[in-house]
């Protein structure tokens, strides 16, 4: 029941009157967003508990593993580091050493490039964001058989940055992201107060003492939100990494997680749920440990 007051005649006090809860009024004006959030809440819920149900599920195949949590079992995380054939522990560094170094290489070189973008003034300047704009038009899958060609011409020269190594994987991830994270990371930089750098100057300090001392440290919401975007951009990426990777033991989760359910006869759909699960754990972790730079981020660097 709802209460209003209403004011009493002169010398008393109010007098407190209930009216009957209107469910129509209260759902036109908050119930509805409950209601959408509700469904928001299931719809993104449901595919996580059916793929961890069946990981639990003994029979294989997903078709078996209709009945959520009908039936738990383990064994399929325990055959997952049983099969010499299928190394997932080497997968799972791979993957934690590629995505670690190549998100770390793009938050600094994206760093580097946008700092000269916001803050200095050079010929061409104009031109240079706008081809990384123009440059991101194009999808990276459309230079798949130039960087197949490229790092195949480069192994006949330097093996150890050529094809089927992840030094020569790594550096294509960080080609390819380094436009898209530049242009965020300069609308953020521009939101810094540029006499910062000036009184920073006017104390005798350089242009690398004012980055490394000053800027990276008011900017550590957008490094946070581009190293956690390449962490998962890389540790998601399939197409790249199955044509540059050619060896088992040194190709990522996504290319070996894909040899579970590729084959024709053997496909054990529970064993590839359960490595799923377990591929997520990181990217899960570094996401709630960054989370309160997220919004904060995306939202201010896309100001500018």
């Amino acid at each position: 029941m709802a209460t209003t007051t209403i004011a009493a005649p002169s010398g008393t006090d109010y007098i407190p009157v209930k009216h009957p809860f209107n469910f129509g009024r209260w759902f036109r004006a908050t119930g509805w967003r409950h209601l959408v959030g509700a469904v928001m809440v299931i719809f993104s819920a449901f595919p996580l508990l059916y793929v961890l149900s069946a990981s639990l599920h003994p029979g294989g195949t997903l078709i078996t593993a209709n009945g959520l949590f009908s039936q738990i079992d383990i064994g399929s995380y325990v055959t997952l580091f049983n099969l010499p054939q299928q190394p997932y522990a080497a997968w799972y560094g791979n993957t934690l050493l590629i995505g670690g170094i190549t998100s770390a290489g793009t938050v600094f070189l994206g760093a580097l490039a946008a700092y000269s973008f916001s803050r200095m003034r050079f010929v061409g300047r104009r031109a240079g964001l706008l081809m990384l704009v123009l440059v991101q038009m194009f999808p990276q899958l459309l230079a798949v058989v130039a960087i197949f060609l490229l790092l195949n011409g480069i192994s006949d020269i330097f093996p150890a940055i050529g094809l089927d190594t992840q030094i020569g994987l790594i550096m294509v991830y960080l080609g390819g992201a380094l436009g898209v994270n530049t242009y965020l990371m300069y609308g953020f930089f521009n939101t810094i107060p540029a006499s910062i750098d000036e009184a920073a100057k006017l104390d005798g300090a350089g242009h690398a003492r004012i980055f490394f001392t000053i800027i990276l440290r008011l900017v550590a919401p957008i490094l946070a939100v581009v190293g956690l975007l390449s962490f998962v951009g890389t540790t998601n990426e399939f197409v790249i990494a199955s044509i540059v990777l050619i060896t088992p033991e040194k190709q990522t989760l996504a290319v070996g997680l894909y040899q579970f359910v590729s084959q024709e006869f053997s496909s054990n759909y529970s064993v590839f749920a359960a490595g799923a699960v377990l591929a997520a754990l990181p990217v899960m972790a570094l996401f709630l440990w960054l989370q309160k730079y997220i919004v904060g981020g995306l939202t201010a660097g896309s100001v500018k």
